[in-house]
């Protein structure tokens, strides 16, 4: 998997409980995997389709240093699909632990919000077909 984003936990992300709301890592995953989708398949038009089930398994506290990592799991004629993890990084000795992980679809849009091919070498670039 490749780093795609790193943040850190603000006081402004968290509930009463002094966790990271979860509704904002799923808005920080969508974010980091969407820039990903547009540089992989060389476009700046990528939107989200689908996101699969995403299960919490750490909390996030403020202060905390999270890295969101993503890998390219397959291709359609206009879709591409990615493996997205979210870790918590220890900035004392650089562990991590999983946060959560989900895969996500993104459709590559033309102009006018329609789909649009990806073209056949950036399949061929990552050996999916």
């Amino acid at each position: 998997m490749e780093l795609i984003s790193t943040r850190k936990c603000m006081a402004r992300d968290v509930g009463f409980n002094g966790n990271l709301f979860g509704g904002q890592m799923l808005a920080w995953l969508d974010e980091a995997a969407v820039a990903y989708a547009c540089q992989v398949c060389e476009t700046p038009r990528m939107v989200t389709a689908k996101m699969s089930e995403v299960e919490f398994l750490k909390p996030v506290r403020t202060g905390q240093i999270i890295k969101i990592y993503g890998s390219v799991k397959s291709f359609g004629g206009t879709s591409a699909v990615f493996d997205i993890q979210a870790r918590r990084r220890s900035p004392y000795n650089g562990s991590e632990k999983l946060v959560c992980s989900t895969t996500m679809t993104f459709v590559r849009i033309d102009g006018d919000g329609e789909p649009v091919t990806i073209n056949p070498y950036i399949k061929e670039r990552y050996n999916t077909e």
